[in-house]
C-alpha cells in the first residue's frame, strides 16, 4: 500500500502496467532537449496511464463533481484497480483499503482539502500524484516543502524586471502552482507540508477557508473555479517537522496511509515496482528473484517492528524508517549489480550491501543492531547462510 515509484515517500503502490510508454518504460512524450520523440525516464502519472484514464471516462457514466474529469468512483477504481464493463483492465496504483481511498477521493469532493498522513514510505506523494492525475488531469500543480520554501511559493510572487520597469501590474504577477490551481480549477500538491515553517503554512488558512486569494498591490483577487483543491501529504517521524496549527488542521480532512498489513503484501508491492523499475532501466526482468524479495521485505519487517515474523525473538530496531520504498531500492540495486557485474542471476552478495546501506545509518549505533540481528536471527535462519556471509563481511 505504498508508491510506484521511490520518490520522497513513495513505496509501495503497485502499477502493473505501464500505459503510455515506450517498450523500454519510458515515456515518448518530448522534452525540451531531447526533440519530441525523445523519451523521458519518469513520465508524469496523466502521461503514462493516459490509456487507462481514457478508457475510463468512457465508460464512466456516473455524477462528476464539478470540474473533475472523472467520477469518484471511477477515481477510486483508477487508483486500486480492476476490470471495466467493457473487459478493459485497470492497474493497482495502489495496493490496501479500497475503503481508505474512498474517503480520500469523498474528501476532495467537499469543499476541504485533504491531508495525507503517515510515515515516510507509505505512497502519500505517489497517492496524491495519481489523485490529481486522475481528477484534474494534470498532477503537475506541485509545491515541494522544505525549510526554506517562501510565502510566494503558496500566494504569488513578482517579476522584479517588469516590477521596477511598470510597477505592479497584472503581468509582473509570477503565479504559485496555487494560484493557477486556483484560476484552472484544478487540484494543486504540497509535498511534506509539515517541512513548511509555520507562518508560510497559515498562508493557506484563508485560501483554503475563503477560496479566494488577494492580491491587494493590484486591488484584485483570484477566485478559484470549481475542481479546485489542495492535497497535501505530511509525516511526524522526521527531523526538522514543524506541527500544523490547530486552525490550519481544522481546514483538512486528514486520511492515514498505513504501512502494508502483510510480508505477502509488502512482497507483492516490491515485486511489482521492481518489475517496473527495472522495464524502464532496460534491466533483464527474470533477475528480481521473489526469494531474495522475501528476504529483504523479512529483515525489513523485523527490523522495524522490533521482533521476529514468529514473535520468538525481540530484536532492537535501528533509526532508519526501512519503508517499502527502500525495499524496493535494495532490490533494484541488487538487480543491477546482477545484470551489469554478475552472472545475470540475483543472489544475496547482490542485495547485501544496499541492504546493509539501508540498516545502517547511524554508523554506530545502527551498526551495533544490525550485527546483533545478523549473529541472533540471521545466521541460523534455514536457507540463509549465504546472507548472513554476504552481510558479515560488509560488517
Amino acid at each position: 500500500m505504498t508508491s510506484q515509484h521511490p520518490a520522497p515517500d513513495g513505496t509501495g503502490t503497485t502499477g502493473t502496467g505501464t500505459p503510455g510508454t515506450s517498450d523500454t518504460g519510458t515515456s515518448v512524450s518530448g522534452s525540451a532537449d531531447g526533440g519530441a520523440d525523445a523519451p523521458v525516464l519518469r513520465p508524469h502519472a496523466e502521461d503514462a496511464f493516459a490509456d487507462e484514464l481514457a478508457a475510463l471516462a468512457a465508460a464512466d457514466d456516473r455524477p462528476r463533481p464539478p470540474g473533475w474529469r472523472l467520477s469518484p468512483w471511477a477515481v477510486t477504481t483508477y487508483l486500486v484497480g480492476g476490470t471495466l464493463p467493457d473487459g478493459t483492465p485497470v492497474s493497482a496504483k495502489y495496493l490496501g483499503s479500497r475503503r481508505l481511498m474512498e474517503i480520500a477521493v469523498a474528501s476532495l469532493a467537499t469543499d476541504r482539502a485533504l491531508l495525507l498522513l503517515g510515515v515516510p514510505g507509505t505512497a502519500k506523494t505517489w497517492v496524491g500524484e495519481h489523485l490529481a492525475a486522475a481528477v484534474s488531469g494534470d498532477s503537475t500543480l506541485v509545491v515541494q516543502g522544505t525549510a526554506g520554501t517562501p510565502e510566494e511559493q503558496l500566494r504569488y510572487g513578482w517579476n522584479y524586471a517588469r516590477l521596477l520597469a511598470d510597477g505592479p501590474t497584472a503581468e509582473a504577477v509570477v503565479p504559485s502552482p496555487v494560484m493557477r490551481a486556483m484560476r484552472d480549477g484544478a487540484l494543486v500538491r504540497i509535498e511534506e507540508l509539515t517541512r513548511i515553517p509555520a507562518d508560510v503554512q497559515d498562508a493557506l488558512i484563508s485560501i483554503l477557508s475563503e477560496k479566494t486569494l488577494p492580491v491587494p498591490e493590484l486591488r484584485t483577487e483570484v477566485q478559484a473555479r470549481p475542481g479546485f483543491n489542495v492535497i497535501a501529504t505530511a509525516n511526524d517521524r522526521d527531523k526538522g517537522v514543524n506541527d500544523l496549527s490547530s486552525a490550519l488542521r481544522r481546514r483538512f480532512n486528514t486520511v492515514v496511509l498505513p504501512l502494508p498489513d502483510t510480508l505477502e503484501q509488502e512482497v507483492e508491492i516490491v515485486r511489482t515496482r521492481v518489475a517496473a523499475v527495472g522495464r524502464s532501466l532496460e534491466l533483464p526482468p527474470e533477475l528480481a528473484a521473489l526469494a531474495q524479495i522475501e528476504r529483504v521485505v523479512t529483515v525489513f519487517r523485523e527490523l522495524r517492528g522490533g521482533v521476529t515474523l514468529d514473535r520468538r525473538t525481540t530484536v532492537k530496531s535501528p533509526s532508519a524508517t526501512l519503508s517499502t520504498a527502500e525495499a524496493i531500492s535494495v532490490v533494484t540495486n541488487g538487480t543491477a549489480l546482477a545484470a551489469h557485474f554478475g552472472d545475470g542471476v540475483l543472489r544475496a552478495e547482490d542485495v547485501a550491501a544496499s541492504l546493509t546501506g539501508a540498516v545502517v545509518k547511524d554508523p554506530v549505533q545502527d551498526r551495533l543492531v544490525w550485527q546483533e540481528y545478523l549473529e541472533t536471527v540471521v545466521r541460523d535462519r534455514a536457507g540463509w547462510e549465504d546472507l548472513y556471509r554476504a552481510c558479515r563481511e560488509l560488517v
